[in-house]
């Protein structure tokens, strides 16, 4: 019997995508073959040669599973031991054991989640909360959120089981279409000077003007989330506002706080928080530390919680998710309507029970049944699951709650063929306090230089006025010898190892990208960011293939065509180099500059990959940053002597410049940076 439903899983894994339904029947068949084998190994009254017959019967089967998940391999994750099975597999490996004549065990009663205790003796208090917590001692909750929920008990539908109905319902009422809530109309969103909102996006912010609270948005990447959910909270006032993100990102949503939002402070958690600012209106704090701050965090009196690629919470069992669904709980405990943002490109019908812990997060469910408006729009509906009508209402009525999934496709109207999106990241540990230092001693250098130049032709050395020509021709001098000489620190060794530092986070980014929306191309410089990236990407099991300069020209197709026919291959390792032309890479739609080029011509030649005539989809150029380096200085120099953005995003040709000009004005914004700390301007 096992054996028949492994060859059905056989067959319809051939035609994806995998259906949930198909996932719960390969979970189920391993834990019974995994189960009748020990029964099998144990069973003492069976003859040698009968249990070498079971056990190779068994292994067979076994094998057929494992051609299954080499099709699909994000079946593998349900082989673990600590695999989680759902309530519609326990049923589903009833019914099998009662058809194949044996009566299931009882299930044990789950037991309830545990409260968060995993890192308790690491928590700390940042001095800053303590200042807060004294000139305001008296936080009260909010009455109005227990009222709110005590609204909407269930009456018809009471004993009902309710919510493997409701994951159901996304397939088995599924339609077709992106999952999206009704949005309004946009209505104008007062922003800053310079900045545009694109109309898909001021129809989320509208909703939440609007009243609307909560938000599952599932906007491919390249869509605005950071900016949707920045400018709902500000038309929300949900302030102050908790922000939880993976690390990568972390810098970044503190610098679009600052574009989005200047009136509004931002701070942002490192280490043990010892320069928080606990008065700022936005925190912004990773998912790797919030189990030391999660408890003042949960103090603090956030009044909305946006969590970024919010699929990482999935696994409810984890800690993090744990940390992540105290601290929504304690949020609605004091605030009535609190403003709560999940945000994930992630498919939305991949495996709809992988959404189970961000509908709690976002309250509209908990551990037994839904809650709030969601339980009462399925009461209103008049139906029960063992009605065919419920599940087309009961999708629907999630959806309202908050979802929103647009493609890029969909709003391909309000956002531009092409655009190169900046992605600051915020170096840490003893390689960026190296790097400060290289860039520390470069700067005395050229400040030492550029004083003997003035001693030399005679002028005052106490000067409070920059020559501008003098700091140029110093410049010119420092990038001479740095072209000339070898070892020592100079531009190049700096700007090499900023993109060594950075290759671990844009790896991160890329493999995050590529979960989220399918193939992606990863650019890099040098060949040592190439192979740290291509480590990551196989530690992650991320099947990729690399395009390099010392590659014959029958493994170059090879691997090109490995990353535009195969579906499994999901990155395609570049040097800009070498694949920078002459390759078509439009299979892709999204791409990774992982270190910066010293001109924009080299940079648009790598997009122009994907960028090509049959190009379908908008592409988005992610292009990874290192804050407060000399990367921050080449990437401005490079968008304005070169036109960057313009040709970015209108199309516009702009002249180029060479990458002499960019590697001796880099040098220059050094020498001048440094000269102004000591007071020369």
């Amino acid at each position: 019997m096992l054996a028949g439903i492994a060859r059905d899983i056989d067959n319809v894994v051939r035609r994806p995508p995998t259906r949930p339904a198909l996932r719960t029947q390969f979970q189920v068949v391993a834990l019974l073959v995994r189960e009748e084998k020990a029964r099998v190994i144990a069973d003492e009254s069976l003859s040698a040669a009968k249990r070498s017959q079971e056990l190779k019967r068994l292994d067979g089967i076994a094998t057929v599973l494992a051609k299954i998940a080499v099709r699909d391999t994000s079946l593998l994750q349900l082989l673990g031991e600590d695999a989680r099975v759902s309530e519609a597999a326990r049923a589903y490996k009833a019914t099998v054991m009662r058809a194949g004549g044996l009566e299931p065990p009882e299930e044990p009663e789950p037991e309830p989640r545990p409260e968060p205790t995993s890192g308790a003796e690491n928590r700390v208090i940042p001095r800053s909360v303590i200042q807060r917590q004294l000139a305001n001692p008296f936080l009260a909750p909010d009455f109005e959120a227990a009222a709110e929920r005590a609204a909407a008990k269930p009456r018809r539908l009471a004993g009902w089981e309710l919510l493997e109905p409701l994951f159901q319902s996304f397939e088995r009422a599924a339609t077709g279409q992106p999952a999206c809530m009704e949005l309004p109309d946009p209505r104008p969103v007062p922003l800053p000077a310079g900045r545009e909102l694109m109309p898909h996006q001021a129809k989320v912010v509208t909703a939440a003007a609007r009243g609307h609270r909560t938000f599952l948005l599932a906007d491919e990447p390249g869509l605005g989330k950071t900016a949707q959910a920045l400018l709902a909270a500000q038309a929300a006032d949900a302030y102050p506002l908790l922000v939880v993100v993976p690390n990568v990102v972390k810098t970044n949503w503190a610098h679009e706080v600052s574009m989005w939002t200047p009136l509004r402070q931002a701070t942002v958690v490192h280490g043990d928080g010892e320069e928080v600012d606990a008065f700022a209106d936005v925190v912004i704090v990773n998912y790797d530390i919030l189990d030391r701050h999660v408890g003042w965090l949960g103090d603090l009196g956030f009044r909305g919680m946006v969590v970024d690629e919010a699929h990482f919470i999935k696994n409810k069992s984890s800690q993090r998710s744990q940390h992540v669904l105290a601290l929504s709980e304690k949020i609605r405990t004091r605030t009535a309507r609190p403003l709560m943002m999940a945000l994930t490109g992630t498919p939305l019908i991949n495996d709809i029970e992988d959404f189970r812990a961000i509908w709690q997060f976002l309250g509209w469910i908990d551990d037994k049944q839904p809650l709030g408006k969601l339980m009462t729009a399925l009461e209103d509906s008049g139906l029960t699951p063992a009605e065919p009508g419920f599940y087309a209402a009961a999708r629907s009525a999630v959806i309202d709650q908050g979802i929103v999934r647009r493609r890029k496709a969909d709003v391909v109207a309000d956002i531009p063929a092409r655009r190169v999106a900046d992605l600051p990241v915020e170096l840490d540990g003893a390689v960026a306090r190296s790097i400060r230092a290289a860039e520390e001693v470069l700067a005395r250098r050229l400040v030492e230089r550029y004083r003997a130049a003035l001693q030399a032709r005679g002028d005052d050395l106490a000067t409070n006025r920059v020559d501008v020509e003098l700091a140029r021709r110093v410049a010119a001098a420092e990038l001479k010898d740095s072209s000339e000489k070898s070892g020592g620190e100079n531009v190049f060794t700096m700007v090499r190892r900023i993109g060594q530092a950075k290759a671990g986070l844009a790896a991160d980014y890329a493999a995050q990208l590529a979960r989220n929306v399918g193939k992606v191309v990863f650019f890099a410089r040098h060949v040592d960011v190439m192979d740290q990236a291509e480590q990551t990407f196989a530690d992650r099991g991320i099947t990729y293939a690399s395009i390099r300069g010392d590659q014959t020209t029958r493994v170059r197709d090879k691997n090109v065509k490995a990353f535009t026919e195969d579906p499994d291959v999901s990155i395609v390792v570049c040097s800009l180099m070498a694949a920078g032309v002459g390759l078509n890479l439009q299979v892709a739609s999204n791409l990774v500059l992982a270190e910066l080029s010293w001109t924009a011509a080299e940079q648009t030649q790598a997009i122009d990959r994907i960028h090509r005539i049959g190009q379908s989809e908008p592409v988005t150029a992610w292009r990874i940053i290192a804050a407060q380096t000399i990367d921050s200085k080449i990437a401005e120099l490079i968008d304005a002597k070169s036109g960057l953005a313009a040709r970015a995003l209108d199309g516009v040709v702009a002249e180029d410049t060479s990458s002499t000009d960019v590697q001796l004005e880099a040098l220059v914004g050094l020498l001048t940076d440094a000269l102004a700390r000591e007071g020369v301007v």
